[in-house]
């Protein structure tokens, strides 16, 4: 895959990740329940450990300056201190995790499935629940507890990319591509002619 082709992947599903933020349901607390989710969980099944987390560096990065790309239409630095902070930096080592188990082998239900769940929920809450807990003055295991409201939806999530990242690879293997392949520019003086 040409350079120019990995980065419009990354800006397609930074930009997905973007959409599905617009899907949200506010909760007391100040986290709330959003499809955003998804498209990190996507983001790790399709592009990998490599790409993956790019394409959701691309959406923070894009939150800092200001921009209204966090769900609900929030950005700007304050999303970096509030209660979703945790959350936000564990999509980071979420995509991560999620990208090394379900790419680690040739692409699978079950393991696609394992690194949805072990990446996009566990490793997202162990980063979440601890800030959350630290920003709203909460005891750990309040906000452990708390946090189970997204459960649910959370798994009907890591469900739904299970499915989606075994149709696409059975309809469009390309976009499982994880080589990088600079193409030398040569010119030839006869095909120039």
């Amino acid at each position: 895959m040409s350079a120019s082709k990995a980065i419009a992947r990354i800006a397609l599903f930074a930009a997905l990740i973007v959409v599905l933020g617009m899907v949200t349901i506010p909760l007391p607390g100040g986290v709330p329940i959003t499809a955003q989710t998804l498209g990190v969980m996507l983001a790790g099944t399709v592009l990998g450990p490599r790409r993956g987390p790019l394409a959701v560096l691309l959406v923070l990065v894009l939150a800092a300056l200001g921009l209204p790309v966090l769900a609900g239409g929030r950005g700007g630095l304050g999303v970096f201190v509030g209660p979703t902070a945790g959350y936000l930096l564990g999509w980071i080592a979420g995509v991560i995790v999620i990208g090394v188990i379900s790419r680690s082998a040739r692409v699978s239900w079950w393991r696609t499935a394992v690194g949805v769940v072990v990446g996009g929920i566990v490793v997202v809450y162990l980063f979440g629940i601890p800030v959350q807990a630290l920003v709203l003055g909460m005891d750990p295991g309040a906000a452990a507890v708390s946090t189970l409201v997204f459960l649910p939806g959370d798994l009907l999530k890591a469900v739904a990319v299970t499915v989606l990242t075994l149709a696409l690879k059975r309809a469009y293997p390309p976009a499982f591509d994880d080589s990088l392949r600079l193409e030398p520019a040569t010119h030839d003086a006869r095909s120039a002619a």
